[in-house]
């Protein structure tokens, strides 16, 4: 593996794991989402990087498309922003 390809990787689990602790800390739920997304897309290059095009490509429609969608869905039928304990 060469050293762009160890780098970007760790880039991208870096970056997927901030995108996780702003979606678990956000209050305003379509923030949390778009974050989750977000941390969705930085795993999937790290998959790419890993060369797994095919868990890239259903990762890719599962965590980021449908799941965000229905997320989004449920978020409009609800409250945007959560309440404080």
């Amino acid at each position: 593996m060469s050293l762009l390809v160890e780098f970007l990787l760790i880039f991208s689990l870096i970056l997927g794991a901030y995108f996780s602790f702003l979606a678990i800390k956000s209050r305003d739920l379509v923030k949390a989402i778009v974050f989750s997304a977000g941390q969705s897309s930085a795993f999937a290059l790290a998959f790419f990087l890993l060369m797994a095009p095919d868990v890239v490509l259903a990762y890719l429609a599962v965590a980021v498309g449908i799941y965000t969608i229905v997320l989004l869905y449920a978020v409009k039928k609800t409250e945007r922003f959560e309440e404080d304990e």
